[in-house]
Parts: structure tokens; C-alpha cells; sequence
């Protein structure tokens, strides 16, 4: 029996890697993935899933769904999920049952103010499984919120969906979070730490 999988995580929690590596062992077992991503994202172009790491595929849009014949995949992997609409969640969830073909979305559980994105919310509502992919804070503690850096400092207010990466966004703890604390090594590039 199919499922949908919900695999949620703070920015920087290999979600994107994750997803690419499931992908890449389907194909290994000659089987057929749908990877799909919210026509939204084109931080690293159109038609393209990358991740921090440099693994990256080539992907559809979750758009495009209602045009593409899903029974022709044995999976559906969808990727930064957390900004898909009620409706395209929907969707996933007929491929589920109606179809009986595997969806594992990725995504964030929350925004930067700590607060549900559209597709978080209902994936969390109506996923089968629901697995956290972890990451920690700066300090070292399991880091659950993705706050976003203006000037060096964490920001709450704005609009829901900036699009960015290292540069705009970083994971902190519940605490940190709250404090708008960075900690002191936030800017050392990664090359840097042995």
C-alpha cells in the first residue's frame, strides 16, 4: 500500500541531498521517479533540484501534475513541498490513494516567524509518515527553526516567502531563536573549521 511521506526539517538539514539520494536508489533498482518541485523555486534554475552539497537533478514542476500520467512512476518525490498549495497537497494525496503510488515530499515545517506555510501545514495533516530530517544549532542543540538574516541580525517580521539560502536564512534552536542569537562564529566560512 502507498503512502505519503512528509520529511520536514530546518534550512540546512540535507532535505534537498535526501532527496536526491532516493531518487538515485530507485534508479539503481530500475524504477521510475516523478521529481518534482514547486514552480516557485528557481534559486538554482528551472527545471533543476541542487542541493548545498552539489548533488542536484533535473526535476518538473508540481505544476505540471495534472498534465503527467503518475502511473507511469513507481515514486513521486517532491521537493521544498512547503510551498505547495492546499489543493496540489490534494493531489498528492489522490496519487496516494487513488493511484496507489509512493509520494516523499521535503520541506520546512515552518517559516521564519515560526509559523506553518500553506503545504507544511497540510502535509502534516494528512501524511501517512511523518519523519524530522535533523540539523543542529550553533550551539549544538537539535535546531528546529529557520530564522532569516537581515544586516546580521534575525528578523521576524516580512513577508512569508524570500527566497535564499545561507545568505539569507540560517538554523537555530528554539532558544537561540527567540533570542536572535547567532552566536559568534556565524559568518566563518565552511572551509574554515577544521
Amino acid at each position: 500500500m502507498a503512502k505519503l511521506y512528509y520529511r520536514y526539517g530546518a534550512m540546512g538539514s540535507s532535505k534537498t541531498a535526501n532527496a536526491i539520494m532516493v531518487r538515485h536508489n530507485y534508479l539503481e533498482r530500475n524504477q521510475r521517479v516523478l521529481m518534482l518541485k514547486p514552480r516557485l523555486d528557481r534559486r538554482d534554475g528551472a527545471n533543476l533540484v541542487a542541493s548545498r552539497c552539489g548533488l542536484e537533478c533535473r526535476c518538473n514542476f508540481v505544476e505540471e501534475l495534472e498534465t503527467l500520467d503518475v502511473t507511469q512512476f513507481d515514486c513521486v518525490i517532491v521537493d521544498e513541498a512547503q510551498f505547495m498549495t492546499k489543493a496540489q497537497v490534494e493531489t498528492l494525496v489522490r496519487i496516494v490513494d487513488e493511484l496507489n503510488v509512493p509520494v516523499i515530499a521535503y520541506g520546512l515545517r515552518t517559516d521564519f516567524r515560526g509559523e506553518f506555510f500553506e503545504g507544511s501545514l497540510w502535509l502534516m495533516a494528512w501524511a501517512d509518515t511523518i519523519e524530522e530530517v535533523k540539523t543542529i544549532c550553533w550551539c549544538g542543540k537539535k535546531a528546529t527553526y529557520n530564522a532569516r538574516v537581515v544586516d546580521g541580525r534575525v528578523v521576524k517580521t516580512g513577508e512569508q516567502i524570500v527566497l535564499g539560502g545561507s545568505e539569507s536564512y540560517t538554523s537555530l534552536c528554539r532558544k537561540h531563536w527567540q533570542e536572535g542569537n547567532l552566536g559568534s562564529g556565524r559568518h566563518l566560512p565552511i572551509d574554515s573549521v577544521i
